[in-house]
């Protein structure tokens, strides 16, 4: 009985979250066909995206256990896959929901600046601040961003040169290549990480030790609600769809505004954990989590948008504006200067949280 009254008490989101999703999808269909004015757009809104928050970090509280219990680098891939499994699962329902064709750009980008400007910037400035430099395996990072820059680049602005699809847009033929390839290079990315070369994404001896969260439940079980938060998010986001079109539609603010909102509640719970960790001086954990994060981003949402656009004859725009792709270009060069020496401090995080400046005010040119 004991046991009973911990799990209810822990576990009260999960009720939270199936109690929403179960409305939402009786309900919401009527509410949204029959929402007037802003106050009721924003109360949906509001009340959504609490609960796909609810589930978020329920996720990663679980991930988090089995990731302490498998150690690095199997840890972070734990937690890494529960948080880009809801991205894609959001994504392909927000997709299917409609005619979307820049979502997965708008939020793949919005993946990749959050993470690499203002997570980074935070994690290295409040550690800067705390520990004054801290250091992490430089060839791990190094790894991380052979992969992000080729992929990011081939994805979010290689379509904006091509001849044989429409601008912005990879024709049949070259979005099943780059499905194919896209798969198969993170497929050898994470033989290699598991493989002969895990200790690139191990800690240096001199950093803390990872202490591991006690949980009296086996992972079994952990894996089993990790799984329940999950499944309610999908149809969750189904009625996210409908709700942050009608906001969009009537406030007038840029529809990449959505892939910013999706990103921002994909993200949170895995920031958190990143700027913890950066705070308890385990930098590595924190650059682990963070590229490993845009890595599978890019790395898998693309194939997954592409593979969706394909099924359904939906158009799939992946190419950038000219501003972002200055931006993106900017971003991925600083990051190179960033993890390229093996130690950070509190400047380089400054640097990074401006640049995310620059990203927010440039949504609304």
């Amino acid at each position: 009985m004991n046991t009973v009254r911990h799990l209810l008490r822990r576990e009260w989101p999960l009720f939270v979250v199936w109690a929403s999703a179960a409305v939402w999808f009786f309900l919401g269909k009527d509410w949204v066909a029959s929402m007037e004015g802003l106050p009721a757009a924003a109360a949906s809104l509001v009340w959504i995206c609490a609960a796909i928050l609810f589930a978020a970090f329920a996720v990663v509280r679980h991930a988090d256990v089995l990731a302490e219990r498998f150690g690095e680098p199997y840890g972070t891939m734990i937690l890494t896959f529960s948080v880009i499994s809801l991205e894609v699962l959001m994504i392909g329902s927000l997709m299917l929901q409609g005619e979307q064709p820049t979502l997965a750009r708008d939020t793949m980008y919005s993946v990749i600046m959050i993470v690499l400007t203002a997570l980074v910037g935070a994690c290295l400035l409040l550690g800067g601040l705390k520990f004054s430099e801290q250091s992490f395996n430089i060839r791990g990072a190094g790894s991380y961003l052979s992969m992000i820059i080729p992929l990011a680049l081939i994805g979010m602005v290689l379509p904006d040169f091509t001849k044989s699809g429409a601008f912005g847009e990879f024709a049949t033929g070259h979005a099943i290549a780059l499905v194919i390839l896209s798969v198969a290079i993170y497929a050898v990315f994470l033989l290699v990480q598991t493989s002969r070369y895990r200790g690139f994404f191990t800690a240096p001896e001199e950093e803390s030790p990872h202490v591991e969260e006690h949980s009296p439940y086996g992972n079994g079980f952990h894996a089993l609600l990790l799984l329940a938060y999950i499944v309610p998010v999908v149809i969750l986001a189904k009625k996210l769809a409908g709700v942050l079109d009608f906001a969009t539609t009537t406030t007038g603010v840029p529809v990449a505004v959505g892939g910013l909102v999706v990103a921002c509640l994909i993200l949170a719970p895995e920031g958190l954990a990143a700027v913890q960790a950066a705070l308890k001086n385990q930098l590595q954990r924190s650059v682990n989590i963070l590229l490993g994060s845009v890595l599978a981003t890019i790395g898998l949402t693309i194939p997954a948008a592409l593979g969706i656009g394909l099924y359904t004859g939906q158009p799939v725009i992946l190419g950038l504006g000219e501003p972002e792709m200055l931006l993106l270009f900017i971003t991925l060069m600083v990051s190179m200067l960033t993890f390229g020496q093996g130690s950070t401090n509190m400047l380089q995080g400054a640097v990074h949280i401006v640049i995310f400046g620059v990203y927010l005010f440039l949504i609304f040119d």
